[in-house]
């Protein structure tokens, strides 16, 4: 992941940095850690993707922190640009502290809610058939908060349980037993609040106020690497057409991206990351030679596609790589030929330009599609794109 960040360029870490094979891998990587905490927990399989998918979203959300306290340690107290060893060594510090350090509390957590969420899928079978009781373990590690829960006694349907069933912090072991409403009568609703406002009073912001087993989540939308305004964005709710407020809101909507794509092949997670580098292409407009007089060239999502596929087949010299300086390529090309098209196309391109480059040494030839925009007036307007790179034309 470090060799992802060391390539990068600017003044300022790029979110799409989170979309990169390398940095997918170690997201995946840090989830899986968290996934294993209940390997071994008895869920439904709805329970268990849906928990997969809150420690893919969490990783993810503190990977984008690791890269941005990465990102300085680049350049040297000269704003020299280090060496990789030297920049390598000096990123270890964040390694340690968010890899083995914070996981460890993490992972716990983690374990504590997956188990507190299957546990509630089980007690809501039974609805308020029964009375859920609070319990600590009753030993000298119990925090005194925690053991003022210790008893408390209400049905499922209290509100009390969105807010103060366990885990209620790191680390925390507590746990809720269901228990014979004949045996055990319901705490006062007013008292329980009381008695669990004061077990979080060390939560002052209101972290932990959550119950994974209704949320369907490990973690709370609202954690030490997010912020307050998480809890009810539409994100979340899985509600996906929102506006970004802030850099956290563009990473967490890429990591859902990268979530989403897990399902797909890795060749589609692949031209997905690439098409999202080429997206600043399709605001450039390019002036070159358009047989003996200038004209513009811009770039579309349909030719970006094409353009993309030529890196397989039709060019040699083309990589992944250069697709998002193309604009570049393109300014620097001489003009070869103009020819109009030889067949009925769908795409409604009516002839092409060639245009011969150097890539790498070699020699490449662009290929720019026009079509024809006619106006109700029945004005005639050209648009023009970049559509395909080969190595050779005829």
């Amino acid at each position: 992941m470090m060799k992802a960040v060391y390539k990068t360029e600017g003044a300022q870490l790029s979110i799409d940095i989170l979309s990169t094979p390398q940095v997918r891998e170690f997201i995946e990587s840090h989830a899986s850690v968290l996934d294993s905490s209940f390997e071994q927990v008895k869920m439904s399989d709805a329970m268990r993707k849906r928990l997969h998918r809150s420690d893919f979203i969490f990783s993810g959300i503190k990977t984008f922190h690791e890269l941005n306290e990465a990102f300085p340690s680049l350049v040297d107290e000269n704003g020299e640009r280090k060496s990789f060893e030297r920049f390598l060594n000096d990123v270890r510090s964040i390694d340690q502290t968010y890899n083995a350090n914070y996981l460890r509390a993490e992972y716990n957590f983690v374990t504590a809610s997956a188990e507190m969420a299957a546990k509630w899928e089980g007690f809501m079978q039974d609805g308020d058939r029964y009375h859920l009781q609070y319990r600590t373990q009753k030993d000298d590690k119990v925090r005194p908060e925690h053991a003022a829960l210790d008893g408390v006694t209400l049905p499922p349907s209290d509100p009390f349980w969105a807010e103060f069933y366990p885990p209620n912090g790191w680390n925390c072991r507590c746990t809720v037993v269901q228990v014979r409403k004949s045996k055990y009568p319901a705490t006062s609703h007013a008292e329980a609040m009381r008695l669990g406002d004061e077990a979080l009073q060390r939560d002052s912001k209101g972290i932990f106020r959550f119950n994974p087993g209704l949320e369907l989540k490990t973690v709370p939308d609202y954690n030490p690497y997010t912020i307050r305004r998480c809890r009810d964005c539409d994100i979340n709710k899985r509600k996906f057409a929102f506006r970004p407020m802030n850099s956290l809101c563009e990473a967490c909507a890429i990591i859902n991206e990268c979530y989403n794509d897990l399902s797909k092949s890795e060749s589609a997670v692949v031209k997905k990351h690439y098409m999202r580098e080429m997206e600043p292409l399709l605001t450039k407009k390019i002036s070159v030679n358009g047989n003996g007089h200038p004209m513009s060239v811009g770039f579309s999502k349909y030719g970006n596609k094409h353009l993309y596929a030529d890196t397989f087949g039709r060019s040699s010299v083309l990589t992944k790589d250069d697709l998002a300086s193309l604009d570049s390529l393109l300014a620097g090309a001489k003009f070869i030929k103009k020819v109009s098209k030889s067949k009925p196309r769908r795409d409604r391109i009516e002839r092409f330009y060639y245009y011969e480059a150097e890539l790498h040494g070699r020699k490449v030839y662009l290929n720019v599609g026009e079509t024809d925009i006619i106006s109700r007036t029945g004005k005639i307007r050209h648009d023009r794109f970049l559509y395909s790179i080969t190595d050779t034309i005829q």
